[in-house]
């Protein structure tokens, strides 16, 4: 009886706390304009514009993957990721969480996933550029890099595709960094994007809620640290198999 008392109360709690929070959000927010807003698009377009102009750098993520049970409860599970690249064609991307442990290199030649626990690696042929590789990976692989939309050179074009709707939410701080709140519109999916105010409009945080999907999950890259001036060595983007790794093979989409 107590413990249902004390659930009623939280909820109770709960409702009034979001209804105060939905209160102080910005009108802009809660009003949800019609259209695309043009300030929108220019810090958008700028922040896009300064990462593709970066020849080098690496970035830390926190990450979170939500899934909609059948039952329709939502489990999250997180990773952390760490990204060294070299335009045009240098990537190394590392993922440590729940459900994942890999390690991706490209060396401009080729591609190599390695699985450090089960110490299994594959490796692929990639075509000469980072952007062409990314590609290659997704389409005929289904390996996707964290958060690689935003390192293509192309990448406001890649996240304005489709979008009918787009609008300043407002200031936003994250990990310290006072950030441009921004929120886009898609015929399937919704997204928002924090950038780093000032001279490096950095992407600091960005959410992607999938509405044509049951429940609505989301997939959210939190950014811990960006280094704009890494040291990076021949090391770092090829790979050395350890003692006892076993070579496997990729398997294409379409033999699955």
């Amino acid at each position: 009886m107590q413990s249902t008392i004390r659930t009623r109360r939280a909820t109770r709690f709960a409702v009034v706390f979001a209804v105060v929070l939905a209160a102080a959000l910005p009108i802009a927010a809660r009003a949800q304009p019609a259209g695309i807003d043009a300030q929108a698009t220019r810090l958008l377009k700028a922040s896009t514009d300064f990462l593709a102009a970066q020849k080098q750098f690496s970035v830390e993520t926190r990450n979170t993957l939500e899934v909609v049970l059948v039952s329709g409860q939502k489990i999250q599970f997180d990773h952390s990721a760490r990204m060294s690249l070299q335009r045009p064609n240098r990537l190394r991307a590392e993922r440590i969480g729940d459900l994942v442990q890999q390690v991706l290199y490209y060396d401009g030649k080729t591609l190599t996933l390695f699985n450090p626990g089960e110490k299994y690696y594959a490796v692929v042929a990639a075509p000469g550029t980072l952007e062409e590789m990314l590609d290659m990976a997704r389409t005929q692989l289904d390996i996707v890099a964290p958060a690689s939309d935003l390192v293509y050179k192309n990448a406001y074009d890649i996240l304005m595709t489709d979008v009918t709707q787009g609008f300043v939410v407002g200031k936003g701080v994250v990990e310290g960094v006072r950030c441009d709140h921004l929120a886009f519109r898609a015929p399937h999916v919704d997204w928002q994007i924090w950038i780093q105010e000032g001279k490096e409009p950095l992407p600091r945080k960005l959410v992607i809620t999938t509405r044509d999907m049951q429940n609505a999950p989301q997939f959210s890259v939190v950014v811990t640290k960006w280094n704009l001036r890494p040291a990076f060595t021949a090391s770092t983007f090829g790979f050395s198999p350890p003692s006892g790794a076993k070579k496997v093979d990729f398997v294409p989409l379409a033999k699955r």
